[in-house]
């Protein structure tokens, strides 16, 4: 269901907040387009196993299953949102592929270290992670953000893609990929997301890092940065009447759907980046960023 304001004809959702943060798929009206129901795989990533954090929903549910119609397997690390996790792993089995859940805290070292090995011993190796896994608490204020609010964020958004990387970097041979989720606020800012956007550009730099060390292993390292996507981390932290006009301020007026971001990370994944590394794609809906 979508409304019209009168004004200038922009595409809305009706107002809404889950009082849960991350969020639900299954609780947003409408809901995501992150099943991918019309992309045809040709077997870019086949016989590949990725691991992808924040996998339940959202952008990652809909990398996960354009990986496994590419042909790859699937780890899904996420946070306890079970419902939305078993959903993936539905939709990945229907393309034929495997797939495990691992729920946990990803701020939590000894996760990441977890999720890492279970990955490698459940499915046999490691070619692909996705940094993907995100929180954000918006405020008005510096003033506002508590020490706890900015520790946790920062966990959470910088800390686990590092412990992530640092373990799968045990494991991924030559041809290797990571891809991290950053942010078009890492380019722009958000004054409402200072801390957020602070994280989103910590990955970039990260990204851009991490890859100049490990590219004489063969192992590449980019990353994406969409602009305003309808996924749960949006109507369980934004406050309703955000949500109905969320992504109406960027060029395309409206707000990006996961389907149509996942094919970046595929991209990124596959042989047809193979002369990349230490870059960021942006599907933002039009936005000029100065990289």
């Amino acid at each position: 269901m979508s409304t019209a304001t009168p004004e200038n004809g922009t595409v809305l959702r009706p107002p809404q907040h889950q009082f849960r943060s991350p969020g639900l798929e299954t609780e947003m009206d409408p809901k995501p387009r992150s099943d991918m129901h019309n992309y045809v795989g040709s077997e870019k990533l086949h016989g590949k196993v990725a691991l992808v954090t924040g996998g339940d929903s959202g952008i990652g549910r809909a990398v996960c299953v354009a990986f496994a119609k590419e042909g790859a397997d699937i780890a899904i690390a996420y946070l306890d949102e079970h419902d939305d996790a078993r959903e993936t792993q539905r939709l990945v089995e229907l393309e034929g592929r495997k797939c495990m859940l691992m729920p946990g805290d990803l701020g939590i070292e000894q996760t990441c270290e977890a999720v890492v090995a279970g990955t490698v011993t459940k499915l046999g190796k490691l070619d692909i992670l996705v940094n993907n896994a995100g929180e954000q608490h918006p405020q008005n204020s510096i003033a506002d953000i508590s020490r706890e609010q900015l520790e946790k964020t920062f966990r959470t958004n910088v800390f686990a893609y590092f412990f992530m990387a640092r373990e799968a970097l045990k494991h991924l041979k030559e041809g290797g990929v990571i891809i991290n989720s950053t942010s078009v606020t890492a380019y722009r800012g958000s004054p409402h997301l200072l801390d957020y956007s602070a994280t989103k550009g910590a990955i970039v730099a990260f990204t851009r890092s991490l890859a100049l060390q490990v590219v004489k292993q063969g192992v590449r390292v980019n990353g994406v940065a969409p602009g305003p996507v309808w996924t749960p981390l949006i109507s369980s932290t934004f406050e309703a009447n955000e949500v109905a006009t969320f992504g109406s301020d960027v060029p395309m007026e409206r707000a990006g759907e996961p389907e149509e971001i996942a094919p970046s990370y595929v991209f990124l994944a596959s042989n047809d980046s193979s002369f990349m590394t230490g870059q960021v794609l942006h599907p933002n809906g039009g936005e000029v960023i100065n990289a």
